[in-house]
């Protein structure tokens, strides 16, 4: 009996006050978070019956149904938007994978004048509001006479500054022992950066590859400036329909928001592992 009184009193032992503190603020910070989405899954399944504006108000709808989630698919071409958002998606992850693989081998272990200035733009360049060059780019887009259109919506995209960065941080990362080998070999540039460098980067290409979904799926500034046609849009501009000027059903628009986070939690639960793998850059297998 005293042997499991003791067992006891250890588990607890190294619960302190500080723990104790950091858990409630965690759980306080996850409640924070997390009630918006809440909120949405709830108002998306209330029906007629439900109150939206009840108070105190309530998660668990009196009256649930999935009519919101269906009028959605009746009012929206959800599945063409969805499509046109995938093909932006993939010209962007490609794009970003490909130049950021070349840009990041290049700033990371090859030899040339201006390279500090190259890195110290990129940096700069991530300083810079997105919002603030908006014109610019449109003005770009419309010159190149691809306004309207999905590969001009995907082009700004094409790579980014951050993901440039990455690659250069994993790129750094591989033992210098391994390209000097290869170099020995006979293995000319290319070879060293396809056959030794690019396989030890896979983890930060899956990373790149999640940041670019996410970023592409969210985005709804830059397709609402560049797209006027309505066979075009991409799920988040088309979900802007079901808000009317004057009239709008709140548990649609929540349905359709919902509709819109399944896709891009799916890929994310799918794929979170790789997040993880791709900032842990620098392990090698022996």
């Amino acid at each position: 009996m005293s042997k499991a009184k003791e067992v006891h009193e250890n588990k607890y032992r190294h619960v302190t006050p500080g723990k104790v503190v950091k858990m409630i603020v965690l759980i306080a910070l996850l409640v924070f978070l997390a009630s918006p989405l809440l909120w949405q899954i709830s108002l998306a399944f209330k029906g007629p019956k439900d109150d939206m504006y009840a108070i105190p108000p309530y998660l668990i709808p009196v009256d649930p149904t999935f009519n919101n989630f269906v009028e959605v698919f009746k009012r929206l071409p959800i599945l063409f938007y969805v499509f046109n958002t995938l093909i932006v998606a993939v010209i962007n992850i490609g794009g970003n994978i490909i130049l950021g693989c070349f840009a990041g081998y290049s700033l990371a272990l090859l030899k040339f004048k201006g390279k500090g200035l190259v890195i110290g733009l990129l940096f700069v360049s991530m300083l810079v509001p997105g919002e603030t060059i908006l014109i610019s780019q449109f003005l770009i887009i419309r010159d190149l006479d691809l306004q309207n259109n999905l590969v001009g919506l995907a082009l700004p995209g094409l790579i980014g500054a951050m993901n440039i960065l990455l690659f250069m941080n994993a790129f750094r990362a591989i033992p210098s022992e391994m390209i000097e080998a290869a170099e020995v070999d006979g293995a000319n540039v290319w070879q060293r950066f396809w056959r030794i460098c690019v396989p030890q980067v896979k983890g930060t290409m899956a990373l790149v590859a999640i940041f670019c979904f996410m970023g592409s799926w969210n985005d709804f500034l830059w397709p609402l400036i560049v797209l006027t046609d309505d066979s075009h849009y991409t799920l988040t501009l088309g979900m802007s329909r079901l808000q009317g000027t004057f009239v709008s059903d709140p548990r649609i628009v929540a349905a359709g928001t919902i509709i819109a986070l399944i896709p891009i939690l799916i890929f994310f639960l799918v794929f979170q592992r790789y997040i993880f793998n791709g900032l842990e850059v620098g392990s090698v297998k022996e």
